[in-house]
């Protein structure tokens, strides 16, 4: 009989948000008249932008015709879109970036999940916690986690940067040298975000260990402060140690429609197992080439469209909504006493259980007695119990009803 992928079987429980649909599928089963309202997985409500629709039906004109039509293009992305990511989001902030360095995929999640394949299996990985599940499991699956410890809830091989209320979810750097580290800023689930003079810190480390940070930045267009750096390569020396991954699920309504890019600078190197450098961009070019057939034209038109004055004007109408919500979920649930965090930089919020519940306790509690879909905490590590998420992507009518709901309930 065929063996499976052994790594596999250390992978623990089912994935976070299969979980949470699984509880909310079986209440409704059972309270079919309960009128749910989601604040828990981060999918937006708002429809795509308008200049958005008018790029990809233009689009689906020119496909249309033999004349205009387009069968494969390049894998990383056609020329028109990786300009614009280029001249709005790094030249406009003072980063100079080349065409060859920007890769333009199907979405974050595939890419943070997939850019691990191109790092030797004995790399030593450092993750947040409470982290993105997606870091830790596709490493779980490559090898490189060890096995699991029931006591701790954590992998005996990865190396974890505590955070909670105590540090403001601002971990310390590793204790011990890591090839890998996943940082994620604004950080999803928590909400917080550095300053430039604390990520610089990082990139520091980095320079100093050989280390590579991973960096997700897909909630970037929400950032509102100031000192806030919008790309890990606002800070000196960060192409040498770093890949940026951004998204356009979240702030162009993209969930279903899926475009993000990836940044691998020619800066950025790795040694091969006889000790010869290799730049590392040349790699995931190579996998990508290889395990990818490009994101479709009418969709590169609709996320270049994001770029035009028209989008851009609409892209920050649709920002300023979800973090309309976020204040309102965040002030509203001060005023009743919560500890919250978040919900500034970022369209998530991030408040401490309260009456000593541990997350699960209180995911059931909002389900059952206020008809509300959340994110325990623990969903996302160890750190993160005696925590939970709540999203600002909701409908603005849901989001004040949710709020109110809670006020509500006996806490």
């Amino acid at each position: 009989m065929t063996k499976i992928n052994q790594n596999y079987t250390e992978l623990q429980g089912s994935y976070l948000f299969s979980e949470i649909a699984k509880r909310r599928t079986k209440f409704m089963q059972e309270n079919p008249d309960a009128q749910i309202i989601s604040l828990g997985i981060g999918d937006v409500t708002l429809g795509l932008p308008q200049a958005v629709v008018d790029a990809m039906h233009s689009a689906v004109d020119e496909l249309a015709q033999p004349g205009s039509f387009r069968g494969y293009g390049p894998e990383q992305g056609y020329d028109f879109l990786i300009n614009a990511i280029i001249e709005g989001d790094y030249k406009s902030r003072g980063i100079d970036l080349n065409t060859n360095e920007v890769f333009v995929s199907d979405g974050s999640k595939c890419d943070v999940g997939n850019i691990q394949e191109i790092f030797s299996q004995d790399a030593i990985v450092a993750v947040q916690d409470p982290v993105y599940p997606v870091y830790v499991d596709t490493n779980v699956m490559a090898g490189r986690s060890g096995k699991f410890n029931k006591e701790t809830n954590q992998y005996e091989n990865m190396v974890y940067l505590p955070s909670s209320s105590e540090n403001q979810f601002k971990p310390s750097l590793p204790s011990r040298r890591a090839d890998l580290i996943y940082l994620c800023y604004p950080n999803n689930p928590t909400g917080m975000t550095l300053t430039k003079e604390e990520l610089k810190h990082w990139v520091d480390y980095a320079r100093a260990n050989n280390s590579i940070i991973l960096y997700d930045s897909a909630y970037e267009a929400f950032i509102r402060e100031d000192d806030v750096p919008h790309s890990i390569y606002e800070i000196e020396g960060a192409k040498e140690v770093a890949i940026e991954f951004r998204s356009f699920s979240k702030t162009a309504g993209f969930t279903g429609v899926r475009c993000a890019y990836t940044v691998v600078p020619r800066e950025l190197k790795a040694l091969d197992e006889n000790g010869n450098t290799i730049i590392v961009n040349d790699l995931w070019n190579r996998r990508h080439t290889t395990k990818f057939n490009g994101v479709s034209y009418v969709t590169q038109r609709g996320a270049a469209a994001i770029y035009s004055p028209e989008g851009r004007a609409q892209i920050a109408e649709t920002v300023d909504y979800y973090m309309t919500n976020a204040a309102i979920i965040r002030d509203g649930l001060q005023s009743i006493g919560l500890e919250v965090f978040g919900g500034v930089n970022a369209p998530y919020i991030w408040l401490k259980t309260p009456q000593g519940l541990d997350s699960w306790s209180f995911f059931d509690k909002l389900l059952s007695e206020a008809h509300i879909v959340g994110t325990p905490g623990v969903g996302f590590g160890q750190s993160g119990q005696g925590y939970f998420r709540l999203t600002a992507f909701g409908s603005r009518e849901n989001t004040e009803k949710a709020v109110e709901r809670i006020r509500k309930l006996s806490l």
